[in-house]
C-alpha cells in the first residue's frame, strides 16, 4: 500500500513514521509512505502556496495552481482532504482506506483550501473532531497510523484488532496484568478464574456498560 502526504512541512513527519509499527511497517515494505512538499509548486523565490481571500476576510487561503500540480502527481489515489469541516474520522474511513492500493492525504492550513480544488479533485473530506489545530498534518499521522495497522502482517496478532473497541458498535473492556493484587486493588475474580465462558460473558457485559455509560452515541446494533 501507499499513502501520500501533501504538505507544506514535510519534516513534520520524519522521526514520527520512522517509529513503531508505522516504521517497522515501511522498513519491512508492507507500507510506502510519502510525504509530498507542496512548496514544490510554489510562487517566486519564496515558493508562496497561500494568498489573501476573495470578498476580503482574515487569514489566507491555499491557492489552488500548486495543490492542483501536487495532486496531479498522486492522480491515481484517493485523495482526501483534512479539513474541520470534513466528516469525524470514524473506524469505518480506516477500514475503508486501508483496503486501497494508494490514498493520498492533504494536509489542510491557513483558512482551508481553494474551493474549486476541494469541489474538484478531492475525493472526500474528513476531520479529527469538531475542533481546529494549525493544519492537517497531525491528522495525517493519526491516520496513517490506524490505516498501516490494518495493513496484513503489520500487527502481530490479528485477533487484537478484530476485537478492539469500535468493531461491534462498543468500546473495549478494561485489561489487566500481573500482579493479581497491586497497592491493594485486585483484579477481578472472573479474569483469574480459569472460566473462559464466565470470562467472556464478563467482558461481553463490560463493554455494553462501558458504551452506554461513555459512549451512548454509540449503535451496539
Amino acid at each position: 500500500m501507499r499513502i501520500s502526504i501533501i504538505t507544506i512541512f514535510p519534516e513534520y513527519f520524519d522521526s514520527s513514521l520512522a517509529l513503531g509499527i508505522t516504521g517497522r511497517a515501511i522498513e519491512r515494505g508492507l507500507v510506502e509512505v510519502q510525504p509530498i512538499d507542496l512548496r514544490t509548486w510554489g510562487k517566486g523565490v519564496h515558493r508562496q502556496v497561500d494568498d489573501s481571500p476573495f470578498g476580503g476576510g482574515p487569514g489566507m487561503v491555499l491557492m489552488p495552481e500548486p495543490l492542483a500540480n501536487a495532486l496531479d502527481t498522486v492522480e491515481e489515489a484517493h485523495r482526501v482532504l483534512l479539513t474541520p469541516g470534513g466528516a469525524p474520522l470514524g473506524q469505518a474511513h480506516l477500514d475503508r482506506w486501508a483496503g486501497m492500493d494508494h490514498v493520498a492525504l492533504v494536509c489542510g492550513r491557513y483558512e482551508g483550501v481553494d474551493e474549486r480544488i476541494a469541489e474538484h479533485m478531492i475525493d472526500e473530506q474528513v476531520s479529527l473532531g469538531d475542533y481546529v489545530i494549525a493544519g492537517g498534518e497531525a491528522a495525517a499521522l493519526v491516520i496513517v497510523e490506524g490505516v498501516v495497522r490494518l495493513i496484513p502482517e503489520v500487527v502481530g496478532n490479528a485477533e487484537s484488532i478484530e476485537r478492539e473497541s469500535f468493531r461491534e458498535g462498543t468500546i473495549e473492556e478494561p485489561h489487566y496484568t500481573r500482579p493479581a493484587v497491586f497497592r491493594g486493588w485486585e483484579v477481578p475474580e472472573v479474569l483469574r478464574s480459569g472460566d473462559h465462558g464466565r470470562i467472556e460473558e464478563w467482558r461481553r457485559s463490560q463493554r455494553e456498560e462501558r458504551t452506554a455509560a461513555r459512549r451512548p452515541d454509540l449503535d451496539p446494533g
